[in-house]
């Protein structure tokens, strides 16, 4: 039996490091020390500082600085930032010590090290706890070999520890820099035992059942075997049932929907998101949603290179709105955030097998989601009829025959109960609470809210005098927390910069932030979907045909084949 092999074009490239000077040369060149701000995290500041001590020791003593964050960039501006590094001494040759490959900016200080090691550059990079891991993966696919140099350590590392791991560490570095072919290429080994066998040539894996009972049986262990999916069952990639999933899809296959991001590095094509269609149970209806989904979640906006493989335990929200969505059956009713709706359920499904394929952010090996959630299986619903006249999303963002479909990087539903409330100011004071608390990312980093109402809130605040926009900012100007409680704890204390009352955190930039969603059933349950925010905003993608249009239907699809 032959099946289609879901991780697409999924290669391993072989790095050719930069030329090393000998040891001896070393005291003439600058090293170059990058600090992507992972520095002020508890006392990692004593790496750098411990390490050119024990530089200077040795001899070792031109020191070039750089402190710029690395979170939020592309792989274009990553290469940017690698010419500026490259460039910072015109007068002698350079090498490069960059840190801290700490959690989530790992894929990007692996793919940074990559782009200064293909300038020339020799060039160490330091990592830490669960990064470490994931920069070995990033590294295995997009290179190869990569001078990584790993420190024990995590943000509460003490500061005898740290400087410790530091003065260790010196030596090593100095290797890094300065061996020769033969001893660098131990030195840069790299030990990640996902994918070690490569995408056939004719993109298939090939599977050895002799029974038709026993086939289900065979390809289910054979996915598991080469870590494929999601842990649950899937409808096994046939090429025929591959291509009964394209009816809708008139575009060409080979064309490139994401571009490449995650430790594989591997570009998504259309034909990848329909064989995770396949696996995930969709009828081809579907397709037009999980391919909107996708495109949405590529827009730099969403920072999806950190977004697949980040610490943060939630999901990719879908949220779809329109024509569309009604006509296949997306549900926005009753226990819409549940199971039992085959289109939101599979859906969210496809979205997520796509990126874990393609992008091979594996648990467990190149994933750093502490404890992960339900929501990344599948996180996906349609907003449901409005019955006080608001406008949906889709209207309010491109127009009443269009769908829209809203990505965010999101905590799994924050339940707001509120069944005793008389009057909209008592359900704003419940809402406003929900908002936030000390272990939400938006305590410490504003960014956008999800705020579903269920049909008896959203009628209560309208008869109290509320609209969409009085919603917005009434949750943008009182749900904030007091910076005193801040410090110490959580990610990182808000900025000076922070928009708002002194004294306080604001946990939304502006009253933009807050989307209102009418959805669910009757009864006193709503919920706040918390963000990520971390350099990661919602995107908001029309379905579209081909040609750029708006796609009123599905039959606009067939009719563009």
């Amino acid at each position: 039996m032959k099946l289609l092999d879901p991780r697409g074009l999924l290669r391993r490239s072989q790095l050719t490091l930069a030329a090393r000077p000998a040891r001896a040369a070393l005291p003439d060149a600058a090293v170059v020390f990058y600090d992507n701000t992972k520095m002020d995290v508890g006392h990692y500041g004593l790496v750098f500082e411990r390490i050119k001590a024990g530089l200077r020791h040795r001899s070792i003593s031109r020191f070039l600085d750089l402190r710029e964050t690395i979170r939020g960039k592309t792989t274009e501006d990553i290469d940017r930032l690698a010419e500026r590094l490259a460039s910072m001494s015109e007068s002698v040759p350079i090498a490069a010590v960059i840190g801290l490959a700490d959690m989530g900016v790992s894929p990007a200080m692996v793919t940074l090290s990559v782009s200064l090691e293909r300038m020339g550059v020799p060039t160490v990079c330091l990592t830490a706890g669960p990064g470490a891991a994931l920069s070995r993966a990033h590294a295995s696919y997009r290179a190869g070999s990569l001078c990584l140099c790993e420190l024990d350590l995590y943000p509460g590392s003490s500061r005898d520890e740290v400087q410790r791991e530091a003065d260790a560490a010196v030596d090593r570095i100095i290797a890094m820099l300065s061996s020769p072919a033969a001893q660098l290429a131990a030195l840069a080994e790299v030990d990640h035992p996902i994918d070690r066998q490569p995408v056939a040539s004719d993109g298939c894996i090939t599977i050895d059942a002799t029974d038709d009972g026993q086939s289900l049986d065979a390809v289910l262990e054979r996915f598991e075997e080469l870590h494929i999916g999601d842990g649950l069952p899937i409808v096994p990639p046939s090429r025929e049932r591959y291509q009964a999933m394209a009816r809708y899809c008139p575009i060409d296959h080979e064309a490139i929907l994401m571009d490449a991001t995650g430790p594989s590095g591997t570009p998504m094509r259309i034909r990848d998101a329909l064989v995770a269609c396949v696996m995930a149970g969709c009828t081809p209806r579907y397709v037009p949603i999980v391919l909107t989904a996708l495109r949405a979640m590529s827009r730099p906006r969403y920072n999806l290179l950190q977004a697949v493989t980040t610490s943060f335990g939630g999901g990719h929200f879908i949220l779809a709105s329109g024509p569309i969505a009604s006509e296949i059956g997306m549900h926005g009713g009753q226990g819409c955030l549940g199971p039992g709706f085959r289109a939101n359920a599979t859906i969210g499904r496809a979205v997520n097998l796509a990126l874990s394929n393609t992008c091979r952010s594996v648990p467990g090996f190149a994933d750093l989601a502490c404890l992960s959630s339900p929501t990344e299986y599948s996180y996906c619903m349609a907003e449901g009829p409005s019955p006080v006249g608001w406008a949906r999303i889709n209207e309010e963002r491109f127009g009443a025959g269009d769908t829209c479909v809203m990505v965010l990087k999101a905590e799994s539903p924050h339940s707001l109960m509120d069944l005793a409330s008389t009057t909209a100011a008592s359900l704003m004071e419940t809402i406003v609470d929900c908002c936030t608390s000390l272990g939400s990312n938006n305590a410490f980093v504003a960014g956008a809210l999800v705020l579903v109402l269920n049909p008896d809130h959203a009628r209560m605040l309208q008869e109290g005098g509320f609209d969409k926009d009085g919603i917005r900012r009434a949750v943008h100007a009182s749900a904030r927390i007091e910076r005193s409680r801040l410090p110490s704890r959580g990610l990182v204390a808000p900025g000076n910069d922070d928009a708002g009352t002194a004294g306080f955190h604001h946990v939304t930039r502006s009253p933009a932030d807050v989307e209102v969603v009418i959805a669910g059933g009757k009864g006193g349950h709503s919920a706040v979907i918390r963000p990520w925010a971390l350099h990661s905003d919602p995107v908001f993608e029309a379905v579209r045909l081909p040609n750029g249009e708006a796609a009123g239907s599905l039959e606009c699809f067939l009719a563009q084949a």
